[in-house]
């Protein structure tokens, strides 16, 4: 993305430069809620392990149609964990998550908060891509989740961000819709989950931007209230 585009985005967020900013004083903050998680991690579980188990899974039908399995990618050692709803067309063809026009705001965003890439780990809610790009169905959620809950189990993020809907109410198990989600701080265990607006709703949506940005330096400060 040039730097004029990137500008665009700014603007648009109506941020001067991507810089952290500290949270407003009037963020609202949730009572954490004890998430039940969904997963059978080992003590031998290793992310060598866990990837060669996903790379050829055929636990759904999302298998007959995708190319290949997106497991993740980023820091396996990360604070941040970044979790979307699942592959498009261009992660599939790639085998990686947020490669296309919305991974390049995704990238942005975090620059925004002064984070590259390569700093967190990104994945998805399901590995493999939904035919036509349309939502999981919750029997493919159910059925994937696992893999994500294992992923979480070694990585033991300082904070989870969780972007869009489908993603949010999927790893929360509520149904509330995401203007209710966002803004606050949830829990999953004992790990800090802010939901934020998801990159290709961003896209669409330049109004909403001024929304992800607060959601964002909501995370930042949560993890520099952790840190110390």
């Amino acid at each position: 993305m040039d730097n004029a585009t990137r500008l665009q985005y700014l603007e648009a967020m109506g941020i001067d430069v991507w810089l952290p900013r500290a949270v407003a004083d009037n963020q609202q903050t949730s009572t954490p809620v004890a998430i039940a998680e969904n997963a059978r991690p080992e003590s031998t579980d290793s992310w060598e392990a866990l990837q060669a188990e996903v790379a050829p899974c055929t636990q759904c039908d999302l298998c007959k149609t995708r190319t290949q399995t997106v497991f993740g990618s980023g820091n396996k050692n990360a604070d941040w964990m970044i979790i979307g709803e699942g592959p498009g067309q261009h992660e599939d063809q790639q085998g990686l998550p947020f490669v296309g026009n919305a991974g390049l705001l995704l990238t942005e965003m975090l620059r925004a908060i002064g984070l590259d890439r390569e700093e967190v780990f990104i994945t998805n809610i399901v590995k493999c891509r939904p035919p036509a790009n349309r939502d999981p169905k919750p029997i493919e959620i159910e059925t994937c989740k696992p893999y994500l809950m294992r992923q979480i189990a070694l990585l033991k993020p300082k904070i989870i961000v969780v972007l869009g809907r489908i993603a949010a109410q999927a790893l929360l198990d509520t149904d509330e819709p995401i203007s209710k989600l966002r803004g606050k701080i949830h829990a999953l265990n004992d790990t800090p989950v802010v939901v934020v607006y998801h990159p290709a709703y961003l896209l669409r949506s330049m109004l909403d931007k001024r929304k992800a940005w607060a959601d964002l330096k909501l995370a930042l400060q949560t993890v520099k209230n952790i840190i110390g």
